[in-house]
């Protein structure tokens, strides 16, 4: 088949999620009742990830969540960030965004443990989380009343660029003295 590069270039474009192999195979065989082979998919990738490697494009292909996804180069982050900023009305809040992040380091967990650690109800913030689809339920728990699961989706991945949850930065990482209770010991 010719042109195979072009067809999963604009599959993996038109994409707002990162695009797995399996499913450039399952859409291109629906659509053009082709059959690829992951390696002449992954060979196809190859090629289009040097074409974007050239420093004439502001976007590369990179490999996310185990699919592919384009991005903007590093270089073009300034800008990219002040694209960010006139949208900032979408943010979330400082309560979902922690509840996103106990989510992320604890998952799969219940939104009792959740409101535990917070020690405030995060119904609200829950509720946007997953209208925003950032996380999902990933079943119930054994607990008494089988309270919902939740963990990150796969948009949360693709959001902030990581291929599992051990990409996250370590807490330790991030913790900062400021943000201490009381004298540190040596």
């Amino acid at each position: 088949m010719e042109n195979v590069a072009q067809y999963i270039e604009a599959l993996i474009f038109a994409s707002e999620q990162s695009v797995e192999i399996y499913d450039i195979k399952q859409v291109i065989r629906e659509a053009l009742e082709y059959e690829l082979s992951s390696e002449d998919i992954e060979e196809a990738i190859h090629l289009i990830e040097q074409k974007y490697a050239a420093p004439t494009f502001a976007i590369q292909l990179q490999k996310i969540n185990n699919g592919y996804q384009f991005l903007t180069k590093k270089n073009y982050h300034k800008v990219i960030n002040q694209l960010q900023i006139h949208h900032s009305k979408k943010k979330l809040s400082q309560a979902a965004l922690e509840t996103l992040a106990i989510i992320a380091y604890r998952q799969p967990i219940t939104k009792l443990e959740i409101e535990q650690i917070r020690g405030v109800s995060c119904d609200y913030s829950i509720q946007k989380l997953l209208d925003k689809g950032l996380i999902q339920i990933n079943g119930k728990s054994d607990a008494i009343g089988k309270p919902l699961l939740y963990g990150t989706s796969k948009i949360f991945m693709d959001y902030f660029g990581i291929n599992c949850t051990a990409d996250l930065p370590k807490l330790k990482d991030i913790a900062n003295e400021e943000q201490s209770i009381g004298d540190v010991i040596d």
